[in-house]
């Protein structure tokens, strides 16, 4: 198995996750923590869809129409990674993010890939 891939994939998202932090620490002036989160999803939103293009062709109707209630799960699922995680770094600071890599390695890895998704766990994965 080449590990190269998605170690370049988690370091990528993990890297996003760091800027992420910073920019939640960073903020300041804040009566409501939560517009700024807003405007962060603003400009994701204008990243990611200024990358659609180089992943190949895209429809955003048929995925609509296809996959509504899974695009609709996914978007609850950011909203609580947002919520979760400006209340996390706003209230006790990145350092405690520990705290979500531990529970994140049960509820993804475990929960949603092996006891839903029924994913195989290999020697590496231990």
């Amino acid at each position: 198995m080449n590990i190269l891939p998605p170690l370049l994939f988690a370091l990528l998202a993990a890297v996003g996750n760091a800027v992420f932090a910073m920019g939640q620490k960073k903020s300041v002036g804040l009566d409501n923590t939560i517009s700024f989160i807003v405007i962060s999803v603003a400009f994701c939103i204008l990243f990611t869809a200024m990358a659609v293009p180089f992943f190949g062709r895209y429809n955003y109707i048929s995925v609509l129409k296809n996959n509504w209630l899974w695009a609709c799960l996914s978007g609850f699922g950011l909203f609580m990674i947002y919520i979760g995680f400006n209340l996390l770094y706003t209230r006790y600071g990145a350092s405690h993010y520990v705290l979500y890599a531990i529970l994140s390695i049960f509820t993804t890895s475990i929960l949603v890939g092996v006891v839903i998704f029924k994913e195989s766990l290999n020697t590496y994965h231990y």
